[in-house]
């Protein structure tokens, strides 16, 4: 009986002992939470959806702080009254020349700079070193789909896309807000001008072919310029290089007759095959194939060899004239 005894105490003290070393975490939490945000979410929803406000509004914003901090994000050296000016648009320096006149402040002190004469300085170099980019880069394309290409590059969707993950949203000083994405393109081609003026023009090339011209990474060419007329830009291409007349020539089919018919056209010229295309019917399938041989002609195929982003263009091959 006493080892029984013996044996009951030691295990009640290890119950104990156990107890004590485990740490029991409880949530304490007030009576007064959950109603109270419910009743907030009820207040909100109540309300509906609110306008953004603008960060500039909020009582730490500090606007020299942030443009000489969008310049170390950037790696680059902007005179910070330069980019000031490039997120200044024209309609907000006319709204604050309209407040300081009705305040009776002197007309010296009246004007405000804004960036129209950045925007257009952005605009001519980011046109001059995007195109120089796509003659180095893609030779073989002609003229016209370069000239597509270059478009698709300075759309006013790009450019928005670039300059609002690059952080200008809240540095754009302008009449609405959010800024619309014309406002975002504009400001990117402010700061473009604003960085030649500050750091020369080749850190402003840079600027462009950093941001602007790998947007075409991981794209399908074929998605940015599609020709219209496939077949008759085949024939003039081959007969400006030499590489003989071009004929279609029907390589299979299958299902005709049916609603799931399937040609396989091949465009050869020289008795070398240029492409082949598929299609429902034999003019799809032409048109496939003329496109194919274009992709291959101009080199622009999802294999080919991936544009060098490292590259730097001589200041002399960038036609700014």
């Amino acid at each position: 009986m006493s080892f029984l005894r013996s044996a009951v105490g030691l295990l009640a003290r290890a119950k104990l002992l156990e107890g004590s070393s485990t740490v029991q975490t409880r949530r304490h939490i007030k009576r007064w939470v959950s109603p109270t945000l419910r009743e907030l979410a009820h207040r909100q929803k109540k309300l509906g959806p609110q306008k953004p406000e603008r960060r500039a509004g909020f009582v730490e914003w500090n606007q020299r702080s942030e443009l000489f901090a969008f310049g170390k994000r950037l790696g680059e050296s902007f005179e910070l009254s330069e980019l000031q000016r490039a997120f200044t648009e024209k309609s907000f320096a006319e709204r604050e020349e309209d407040r300081r006149r009705q305040l009776g402040i002197e007309e010296s002190d009246l004007q405000m700079p804004h960036n129209s004469d950045l925007v257009e300085k952005g605009q001519h170099i980011g046109r001059a070193y995007v195109e120089a980019f796509l003659q180095h880069q893609l030779p073989k394309v002609p003229n016209e789909g370069l000239q597509a290409i270059a478009s698709f590059l300075l759309s006013t969707e790009t450019l928005a896309h670039v300059s609002s993950h690059l952080g200008t949203k809240d540095l754009i000083q302008s009449t609405e807000y959010p800024p619309s994405a014309e406002s975002l393109a504009k400001s990117l081609h402010a700061v473009i001008g604003a960085l030649a003026s500050s750091s020369g023009i080749e850190r402003a090339f840079l600027f462009v072919r950093d941001f602007i011209c790998t947007q075409l990474n991981q794209k399908d060419l074929l998605d940015v310029w599609t020709p219209q007329e496939p077949i008759q830009l085949l024939e003039k291409i081959c007969q400006e290089r030499k590489l003989g007349e071009v004929e279609p020539r029907l390589l299979g089919d299958c299902g005709k007759n049916t609603v799931l018919a399937a040609y396989q056209v091949g465009i050869y010229a020289n008795r070398q095959l240029l492409g082949k295309g598929f299609g429902e019917d034999v003019k799809t399938a032409t048109e496939t194939a003329a496109l194919d041989a274009l992709q291959s002609i101009f080199d622009t195929r999802d294999n080919r060899r991936p544009f060098d982003f490292a590259i730097q263009l001589e200041p002399k091959t960038v036609r700014l004239g």
